[in-house]
């Protein structure tokens, strides 16, 4: 008997279909044991103060969260998809990166492997795992839809954006935030934290991504210890240099200043609206991401140089780098 056209077509399709199931099948074999439902009680026990996901990170019951998930919260119930529960302590909070971090009663918890969100790529296939609506153990798949998106993130008079954020159009809903985006070896490469439209299902999702500069958060918290970072006081976007600008060598892009905080070290140092920012004690700076990786703890109480670009000639000016309160 012949094989037609359309019965090899067929067939290479549900090949191909048997490959994408067997990548999120294992996916979620290794993973949904990993991924708790966090029921959050006020302060003091008092009422309950909303509902998430969180991924085990260590097996002693350490659990990696969004912090709006647990703002203002002192602990509650975490429940796994096997019908488990147990009661969690908030170990400390980071509303500046958007990332808690919790502690389970017990232990013998499987923890998620990390990975590294700078490897991924756009088009990539991504799993995620959470508790929309108190469904435990609830996977969706998808692919990275874009990179480099920045997220907003504040607290109190303080706020920062948290750079290179995922989206990623597999299906996030109320629950999620707190849960895992992982790649096809069951890596966790970002915590799901923010449902984008007017309602839900929208297709457009965002993560927080895991590289090393939230694994640092991560750990500080885990450590019971305040995330610490230095503060500058502008808030800017990355811009093209224009041809010919004197004394930037091949460096193309910069950080043009839109607005600078009265009072900031910025402010004090004479930085300028219009101005753009290209190197920090002459370390390069060609983004807001680059930017803020480099004002961390240890610059707090230091002076230093900053290189600016100002009527087309780069200059430098003075800083004293001040501690951003949150």
């Amino acid at each position: 008997m012949s094989v037609t056209v359309d019965d090899r077509a067929d067939a290479l399709g549900a090949d191909a279909l048997d490959a994408y199931s067997r990548t999120v099948t294992a996916v979620a074999d290794r993973l949904v044991p990993s991924v708790a439902g966090l029921r959050v009680e006020g302060r003091g026990g008092r009422g309950p103060g909303g509902s998430g996901s969180a991924v085990v990170i260590a097996g002693d019951g350490l659990l990696v969260t969004s912090a709006h998930v647990v703002a203002g919260a002192g602990g509650g119930t975490a429940t796994f998809a096997s019908g488990e529960e147990a009661a969690f302590d908030v170990v400390g909070r980071d509303p500046l990166s958007d990332l808690a971090v919790v502690r389970a009663a017990g232990s013998g918890y499987r923890a998620a492997v990390l990975g590294d969100a700078e490897r991924l790529r756009v088009g990539q296939l991504v799993v995620a795992v959470g508790n929309p609506f108190g469904f435990a153990g609830s996977v969706s798949a998808g692919v990275v839809s874009a990179l480099g998106r920045s997220l907003l993130a504040s607290t109190g008079a303080s706020s920062r954006l948290v750079d290179n954020v995922i989206q990623t159009d597999a299906a996030l809903h109320p629950g999620n935030s707190g849960g895992a985006l992982a790649v096809a070896d069951g890596r966790v490469v970002g915590i799901n934290t923010a449902v984008i439209g007017p309602g839900i299902g929208q297709g457009l999702g965002l993560a927080v991504p895991v590289n090393a500069a939230t694994r640092a958060v991560i750990g500080a918290l885990a450590a019971g210890r305040r995330v610490r970072r230095a503060y500058l006081g502008v808030g800017g976007g990355s811009r093209p240099l224009a041809p010919g600008t004197a004394g930037v060598g091949r460096q193309r892009r910069g950080v043009e200043v839109v607005s600078v905080v009265d009072g900031s070290p910025a402010h004090r140092a004479g930085i300028r609206t219009g101005d753009v920012l290209v190197d920090v004690d002459g370390t390069p700076v060609e983004d807001v991401g680059t930017l803020q990786g480099l004002l961390g703890e240890d610059r707090i109480g230091r002076s230093g140089t900053l290189g600016v670009v100002r009527h087309g000639r780069r200059g430098e000016v003075a800083v004293d780098y001040a501690e951003l309160e949150g």
